[in-house]
């Protein structure tokens, strides 16, 4: 194997796909979008530049505020952000000697840097919100790499002395960081050895009908997406599923039939989607909320996330499925479709179960029974970082594997959400943005139930234009706050939050399940996309809105109410 030296002219390691790709450009690539950095630099640089609201000063000086939890000894917001980051001074304060507000800056020898005022809390907590929008902003376009964003937060932290470099890291290696990456190695492994695939065809040889599809497929996959990557659940069964769609195509002598790729495609896509809820292992948004929740003092078990979560699943995957066979049904070309058929012939090719498959599905279901048992006491990242050691344990994965497989820039993602999370909290900047978002709700929508309600509008909106990660991370230190402020259990706003970020379904980006259904939904012999960007306004938006019925009628006014909250 040749490498690459340094005196060799020409090559550039990270953009060596050709000389264009190693020259600055205006150009608009994802992942590199100058003129959104600029402008989002711009707008930064000029919303720091000026004074905090009136609000913020008259919040960071407010006795005993509503909806911050005040450390020991301190009686206002302004106290405890002296007390973390001039503990000197404010301890010289609480002692009445006041010397730390006349001593001057510190310079190294002894003296003890001056207390910070309300006007410089209330302008940390005004730069603390203005990164959590550039962060969203740069997330949710990607005019910089997701990598380069989730860097970008640490160093704006610790460049406005927001928090000490140790408090940051601390942020940035928290249980969720540590959830996502082992979820996402557990993904890697079940997806190497097989085991997916193996689930993906069984589930499938039992379907005969389109009707079966829909009301007992769909809601199989949807509880599945709930433990599984539900990536990867789609990634393998859109391939399997276009096969079905040429074989009855033939079968019926029909050229084409989009009524009946839209029912399979979208079907899978939109069941995936709200797999979600299911558990904290679904995806990255719920470890961010997660760790949201344990950072607010009300950490959640895996076991009480699926008691909240677990019943919306199988009933909102059927109402999916029978949308899909309404609506769609009755315009296909085809007689009927028979999945059994086609996939019957590779069940009976694949090989047989046992070896690193059958080791790598003990390891799985172990995982799911540590993280009901234990999760509670040992957190989600420990069991989770067990599983991805046994893997290498018995030769399941090797470190190239994790490499290849793993998105180490989505685990910064996570981690810079945590840090924004512990930021947001210290300054009271959630404080502020909770009680300005309260203040625009109409009445009905700021206390009990129908804060809830609320924040689900708010979440499944945005989620289709960002990532569901990003979204999370962003409204996650908005809400919880909210919660306490209307007297609403902190578990209700960031469970609603967490599960209206599953509902991204009316735009291609707005999450990987889509763009792997549109990129891969294509004809196995002609290589025609078999659907349009339209497709999913058209078929999206009405389940999305479904989504939202059924989340407040059965689940927020339906069995939550019976739930110890």
């Amino acid at each position: 194997m040749s490498h690459q030296t340094a005196v060799e002219p020409g090559y550039d390691p990270l953009l060596a796909d050709g000389a264009e790709g190693r020259t600055w450009t205006w150009k608009n690539r994802p992942g590199y979008k100058p003129i959104f950095f600029i402008l989002a630099a711009l707008v930064f640089t000029f919303v720091v530049m000026l004074p905090p609201t009136q609000g913020m000063l008259e919040m960071v000086q407010s006795l005993n505020p509503a909806g911050y939890a005040l450390p020991a000894g301190t009686k206002t917001i302004t106290d405890a952000v002296n007390k973390k980051l001039r503990p000197e001074a404010f301890s010289q304060q609480q002692e009445g000697t006041d010397k730390g507000a006349e001593s001057g800056h510190g310079n190294g020898h002894g003296e003890v840097e001056p207390l910070l005022t309300h006007y410089q809390v209330a302008q940390m907590a005004k730069l603390t919100i203005c990164i959590l929008f550039l962060a969203a902003f740069l997330w949710g376009t990607e005019a910089l790499p997701l990598g380069a964003t989730d860097i970008l937060v640490g160093v704006m932290l610790y460049l406005f002395a927001i928090l000490p470099i140790n408090e940051i890291s601390r942020a940035y290696m928290k249980d969720a960081v540590f959830f996502i990456f082992g979820i996402l190695a557990v993904a890697v492994g079940v997806a190497k050895t097989g085991l997916d695939k193996r689930i993906g065809l069984i589930l499938l040889s039992r379907i005969k009908s389109a009707k079966a599809f829909a009301f007992l497929f769909l809601p199989m996959l949807a509880v599945s997406a709930g433990f599984l990557s539900e990536h990867a659940l789609v990634a393998l069964l859109i391939p399997v599923l276009m096969g079905v769609y040429k074989v009855t195509c033939k079968m019926y002598g029909v050229k084409k039939d989009r009524a009946l790729a839209i029912f399979l495609l979208l079907g899978v896509c939109f069941a995936a989607n709200h797999g979600g809820p299911g558990s904290p292992a679904a995806g990255g948004r719920n470890a961010i909320m997660v760790g949201y929740l344990a950072d607010y003092g009300m950490p959640i078990s895996f076991l009480e996330w699926m008691k909240t979560g677990i019943p919306f699943v199988p009933v909102m995957s059927w109402v999916i499925g029978l949308y899909m066979y309404l609506r769609l049904k009755p315009k296909f070309a085809v007689k009927g479709v028979n999945p059994s058929q086609v996939v019957r012939s590779e069940v009976e090719n694949m090989p047989k179960f046992g070896g690193r498959e059958a080791i790598m599905a003990v390891i799985l279901v172990l995982l799911v029974i540590a993280w009901i048992l234990i999760g509670e006491h040992a957190g989600l990242g420990g069991p989770t970082l067990y599983a991805v050691m046994a893997m290498f344990v018995f030769r399941i994965l090797q470190w190239e594997d994790i490499q290849n497989g793993v998105a180490f820039d989505v685990v910064g993602l996570y981690a810079a959400a945590c840090a924004m999370g512990v930021a947001l909290k210290f300054t009271g900047g959630a404080l502020w943005l909770a009680r300005t978002f309260v203040d625009l709700l109409p009445e009905v929508l700021t206390k009990g139930d129908g804060l809830v309600i609320g924040v689900s509008l708010l979440t499944g909106t945005m989620t289709n234009f960002m990532s569901d990660g990003a979204t999370v991370a962003a409204l996650g230190p908005i809400v919880l706050p909210m919660a306490t402020l209307a007297n609403v259990s902190v578990w209700k706003v960031g469970l609603i939050t967490s599960f209206s970020s599953s509902f991204a379904n009316f735009l291609v980006v707005g999450t990987p399940n889509n763009a792997i259904c549109f990129g891969m939904g294509k004809d196995p012999e002609t290589g025609e996309r078999l659907l349009d960007v339209m497709d999913f306004v058209k078929y999206g938006l009405p389940v999305t809105i479904l989504a939202w019925l059924v989340l407040w009628l059965w689940a927020v006014l339906g069995y939550w109410r019976f739930l110890a909250w």
